[in-house]
């Protein structure tokens, strides 16, 4: 069973939503990079700069991906060997401020990944976290999104599913529910 949480009319007035509250906090990010990691942080985070340049009518964002492959906690007890995705940053995140963003935060894991990589280019003044969905109460770690589009209550059990549009740079949000058969 399934439950749309997000259209993609609903998911891009949440992406609108989510500039303006940037643009509140950074004005013309002069000081501020944003930085998706990858792979489906980084198509949110390319939907939220292209709508900022729209915004602020600039073309000035520093804006790049990040790979976590080696920096997760779970990289040894994987089946199959871990391919590297690609990091694209051609800008020094040294005392900048550093927008970090990501599709779907649950357990905190990805993101303390991400904090790890980001580390290796350099100390950024300040990390604030974007997410499009915050599955609350399922932390394992202590981490907090600045920016969420939806929050949402969630069990173990659920998953949030984000089916990403290239066409029409758009998304849709569903909760999937785990059902059980029932046997007679």
């Amino acid at each position: 069973m399934q439950q749309l949480l997000l259209s993609e009319t609903q998911f891009k007035h949440t992406v609108k939503r989510l500039c303006y509250e940037l643009i509140e906090n950074h004005q013309n990010f002069e000081d501020t990079v944003i930085v998706g990691i990858q792979p489906r942080g980084s198509f949110l985070s390319k939907l939220i700069v292209e709508e900022l340049k729209k915004i602020l009518h600039s073309n000035q964002l520093q804006s790049g991906t990040i790979d976590i492959t080696f920096h997760r906690d779970d990289i040894h007890h994987q089946d199959q060997p871990l391919l590297p995705s690609i990091t694209e940053m051609d800008f020094n995140i040294e005392d900048k401020k550093v927008i970090l963003i990501d599709d779907v935060l649950y357990t905190g894991r990805t993101i303390r990944a991400a904090m790890d990589a980001l580390m290796v280019f350099g100390r950024p003044s300040k990390i604030e976290l974007l997410v499009l969905v915050d599955r609350l109460y399922s932390r394992h770690l202590p981490v907090k999104a600045y920016y969420t589009g939806k929050s949402v209550d969630t069990v173990a059990t659920e998953k949030v599913k984000v089916e990403w549009s290239n066409e029409n740079k758009s998304a849709q949000v569903w909760l999937m529910h785990e059902t059980k058969e029932i046997v007679q």
